[in-house]
């Protein structure tokens, strides 16, 4: 079959793999329908090279049909259209029983000290073949995938296997109490998605900032104050202008490990990843670091006693934080993998209404074919033709 693989730093390639099939009794074989780029695809494409091998099969978003289930899977059939969730759990584990489902014990990987296993993304999380693939084998499809109704389009369901319950678990995590504010910083897919989800979740103001012409755009037209970071000399000061001077109650940063603001992070980054691999990985894991701008906006503009909501990114071992500024302001940190199947319910009951009210259907900016991913991986990272999110179809 057809796959898009990992080849090198920047370099992917659709190359032909071999079929997935049945390993365990809980797999499913899964014909893809539709599958996305993720902003952490970027991470793989450059930063976290270290911890791929050429010939890996990328993606983490996907969805289709259901062509083979093991002996162990009652819950699904053959012909039943799904979506995936991107972290792989068991659904029973001691993790699982408390909804923490990307801390899954049974398939963890505890050699790396990293959790759940999931798709597509390094040895890291278990080096698991991904999404952007013509088939997938799913293990635990006795727990993870969901079943979808036939009657509406792919795109109101793709965003289910992680953007969507990311950016919902982001809002949750941030404790914007009543009548409170929400600044989302990074207007990507998650942050775009968020300031749609806080009108659904009653958050009385939503602020939105980046530097991109068309997602301020977009996220303005969603409802949400916005600051664009290049008309601005202090993104944090402007927080607490729209906000009684105090700042926001809760802050989420959707950006990440790659944020802009710090060039001189950015080439050390860029200097361990082209390290080989033995070399790279554990001045990664001993002294790495982010570039985090996006963080120090973030722990600046809430409030004194508020909430940073972390959905971004970040490898970094070696991150120097403002203790001081956050210990004075008493602030709350909560962040992590999303724990996709935690929100599943309530997200499916949003998604079905008969209006596309988080405006899912049109999310996507660039809808291609499989054979164009290597270029709309570029496309994507340079945030070139007003990219937002590209869709995949193998």
């Amino acid at each position: 079959m057809r796959a898009l693989t990992w080849q090198g730093i920047e370099d992917v390639k659709v190359t032909e793999v071999p079929d997935p099939r049945i390993e365990q009794p809980t797999d499913a074989v899964v014909r893809v329908t539709s599958t996305a780029i993720c902003g952490s695809d970027l991470h793989l494409y450059k930063v976290l090279a270290p911890y791929l091998t050429p010939g890996d099969v990328l993606g983490h978003e996907f969805m289709g049909i259901v062509e083979e289930v093991g002996s162990g899977v009652t819950n699904l059939q053959v012909g039943d259209r799904v979506v995936v969730p991107f972290n792989i759990s068991c659904g029973s584990c001691w993790m699982c029983s408390r909804g923490l489902f990307a801390q899954c014990e049974t398939t963890q990987n505890r050699d790396q000290g990293k959790g759940a296993s999931l798709f597509g993304y390094t040895s890291l999380y278990g080096a698991v073949p991904g999404g952007q693939a013509e088939r997938v084998r799913v293990p635990h499809a006795d727990f993870g995938p969901v079943k979808l109704p036939s009657e509406m389009p792919d795109e109101r369901f793709l965003y289910l296997s992680d953007i969507l319950p990311t950016a919902w678990q982001g809002l949750k995590y941030a404790e914007v109490p009543e009548g409170g504010s929400i600044t989302v910083v990074g207007l990507g897919p998650v942050g775009l998605l968020a300031v749609r989800a806080a009108r659904q979740m009653g958050i009385e103001q939503v602020i939105g900032v980046d530097m991109v012409p068309d997602r301020l755009a977009k996220a303005q037209a969603s409802g949400a104050q916005v600051i664009d970071l290049t008309a601005v000399d202090n993104v944090p000061d402007a927080v607490r202008d729209l906000t009684d001077g105090r700042g926001a109650d809760g802050v989420l940063e959707a950006v990440g490990m790659e944020a802009h603001g710090n060039p001189i992070a950015e080439k050390v980054i860029g200097m361990a990843s082209r390290l080989p691999k033995a070399l790279a990985q554990p001045m990664i894991e001993r002294v790495g670091i982010d570039r985090l701008d996006a963080l120090y906006t973030s722990f600046d503009a809430v409030r004194r006693g508020g909430t940073v909501s972390i959905s971004g990114v970040y490898g970094g071992s070696a991150d120097p934080f403002p203790m001081m500024d956050m210990f004075d302001k008493g602030l709350t940190l909560k962040m992590g993998q999303c724990h996709v199947k935690q929100w599943t319910e309530e997200l499916m009951e949003i998604v079905n209404q008969p209006e596309d009210v988080l405006e899912l259907e049109t999310l996507a900016t660039h809808r291609v074919g499989l054979d164009e991913a290597p270029e709309m991986y570029k496309v994507f990272q340079q945030k070139a033709d007003e990219c937002l999110k590209v869709v995949l179809t193998p």
